[in-house]
């Protein structure tokens, strides 16, 4: 993201505030975006970032879907759904820091993250995708994603187009993998289905078998990330699941065998031909099963 960009995302953020504070408050973020700007006051960032929720607020920022479509217009796959008013501040506030120079901006960052709390690290991480320099920030989103405090990880995981863009294979299914063991959700990772690769499919197919061993349920999203790469084992274990899992259990059983190109996922879904139709006419989809 060049000069230009930041500025359009800074512009998108304020529209977005402007509408939502009082004027003593557009007033005070004004004034910060002012001073951060200026450069004049190097802790001034810092500072900013610590005063936003006192200043403008913790209130959700509830974009409509006309605004969210405006910030896809300024940055592909942008989605603040769940941002607060806070948070977007505090992006702000960041953009507003960026001269040009990535590299200075990537130690800048560096500084304020390692002394953010967690509301702040949650606000810096969420805004990743709008922010310069993306490659000298990757191990940031990884640390993020390393966390154990699940509103961090989430802030990475979650409505990001980020880590689809910036992380390795391995890191990306660090990720993939964390987020089930956590008990996350995996619908809201942006690019599940344009990332799904052999290492990552291997490493959940053992995790399925290991918790249907064990007699614990699987989380039907699971199989969205595996299907390409069913064989026969994994293509019997889910005919198993077609036929005495839960309703759920058995549709992203029978979405998997529906998208597998392997020669026996068709004979398998023939056992469930209700689920099989479902699946080949948009009736029965990833996103109804999560």
């Amino acid at each position: 993201m060049d000069i230009t960009q930041v500025e359009r995302a800074k512009a998108l953020l304020h529209g977005w505030l402007a509408s939502r504070l009082s004027p003593e408050a557009l007033g005070w973020l004004d004034q910060q975006i002012a001073l951060i700007e200026g450069g004049e006051r190097p802790l001034q960032l810092g500072i900013a970032i610590g005063l936003a929720p006192r200043k403008v607020g913790k209130d959700d920022l509830a974009l409509s879907f006309a605004e969210q479509e405006a910030g896809r217009e300024i940055r592909p796959d942008l989605d603040a759904t769940g941002w607060s008013v806070d948070q977007a501040a505090r992006i702000l506030f960041v953009l507003a820091s960026f001269r040009g120079d990535e590299a200075a901006f990537a130690g800048a960052f560096d500084r304020i993250l390692a002394a953010a709390e967690i509301g702040e690290q949650i606000a810096l991480l969420r805004g990743l995708p709008l922010f310069p320099a993306p490659a000298r920030l990757v191990s940031h989103a990884a640390e993020g994603v390393r966390s154990a405090m699940q509103p961090i990880f989430e802030a990475v995981a979650h409505r990001n187009p980020y880590p689809r863009e910036q992380f390795s294979d391995a890191q990306w299914n660090q990720m993939v993998v964390k987020t089930l063991f956590i008990g996350s959700r995996l619908w809201p990772i942006q690019g599940l289905d344009a990332r799904r690769n052999a290492d990552l499919a291997r490493m959940l197919i053992d995790y399925a078998a290991e918790r249907r061993a064990a007699g614990r349920t699987i989380t039907p999203e699971l199989w969205r990330c595996v299907a390409p790469f069913l064989e026969g084992a994994e293509i019997a274990m889910l005919a198993s699941i077609l036929c005495d899992g839960s309703e759920a259990e058995r549709g992203g059983a029978a979405l998997a065998l529906s998208e597998s190109p392997h020669p026996s996922a068709k004979a398998a879904l023939e056992a469930a031909p209700d689920l099989a139709a479902a699946a080949r006419d948009g009736r029965l989809t990833w996103t109804m099963i999560a």
